[in-house]
């Protein structure tokens, strides 16, 4: 069975409608595919619909942005109800907070580049309402014949190395794991340890640890290791952590469209075991099983 837990559609930052997704999804040879957007469960009833159509498992699930100990976290949250008024205020919070994040990024941006706007920054939205963030201002300089596509933006003006950098909003990652479970879901850090531009892995130290662990106190479900940005070493001491604490252990596409990131469906899965360990301890929505 192919397992794909991470896909966004242009609910948030993905270039693709749910529909095409799924479409896609389905040519790919997909059996269960989890819609994650950024900070929204939005797309969740049509991909039900669309999930349905193509016979692929559907798997309710987000993307949210978190912050700990001033590092950017992205947490995977599967199964949470999509009627939990905190969870559902919370993401509220960071979709507002992550437009004044756009503009101060466009903001600086401009020193050099004094075509863009956040006019043309949002006109790369599909609808109103979406959720903003860096791919959006990407796609806007490549409109714009800034840049000549999302890669060369990540790799230059929008690295977080860039003097342009503004730092993500989110909350803090540990009342983000505990908002997730008080929700019915399973929280599963996105991507951990990822490398860097140029492929560096990560030097692991003993505060990392400490720093994983007080997340997994908290009540993380686990780790995607299998994720093209985890290296190596990355990967072996994510996983050897996972088994010390019985951990779920996911593998992902973080799919973003055939013309977003190089990322693509079913690239990296996930076991039919590991789903049925998130399916067992989430209780917020279900999986609807093809």
């Amino acid at each position: 069975m192919k397992i794909d837990l991470h896909s966004h559609s242009t609910h948030s930052d993905g270039k693709e409608s749910v529909q095409q997704i799924f479409q896609y999804a389905a040519e790919a040879g997909l059996d269960v595919l989890a819609l994650t957007d950024h900070d929204t469960t939005a797309g969740w009833a049509e991909a039900r619909i669309e999930a349905a159509k193509h016979g692929i498992t559907f798997v309710p699930g987000i993307e949210l942005t978190t912050n700990h100990h001033g590092v950017s976290v992205h947490m995977l949250a599967y199964l949470p109800d999509s009627n939990y008024e905190p969870l559902q205020t919370i993401m509220e919070e960071v979709r507002t907070a992550r437009e004044t994040r756009i503009e101060r990024y466009v903001e600086n941006l401009r020193d050099d580049y004094k075509t863009l706007t956040m006019e043309a920054v949002r006109a790369t939205l599909s609808e109103e309402g979406k959720s903003l963030g860096r791919p959006h201002i990407a796609d806007a300089m490549v409109n714009l014949k800034l840049v000549a596509d999302r890669d060369e933006a990540f790799n230059g003006p929008l690295d977080k190395g860039a003097r342009f950098y503004v730092q993500s909003a989110g909350i803090p990652t540990v009342q983000a794991v505990k908002l997730v479970h008080a929700a019915g879901g399973v929280s599963v850090m996105a991507h951990p340890l990822a490398r860097g531009k140029k492929g560096e892995e990560v030097v692991i130290t003993q505060l990392h640890r400490e720093h994983f662990v007080e997340v997994i106190e908290a009540g993380l479900g686990g780790f995607e290791v299998n994720h093209r940005e985890v290296g190596d070493v990355a990967r072996k001491w994510l996983t050897d952590l996972a088994t010390e604490f019985n951990l779920v252990l996911t593998g992902s596409s973080d799919y973003h469209g055939m013309t977003g990131k190089k990322n693509r469906l079913g690239e990296n899965t996930t076991s039919l075991e590991m789903l049925k360990r998130i399916e067992s301890q989430g209780s917020g929505s279900a999986i609807q099983w093809a």
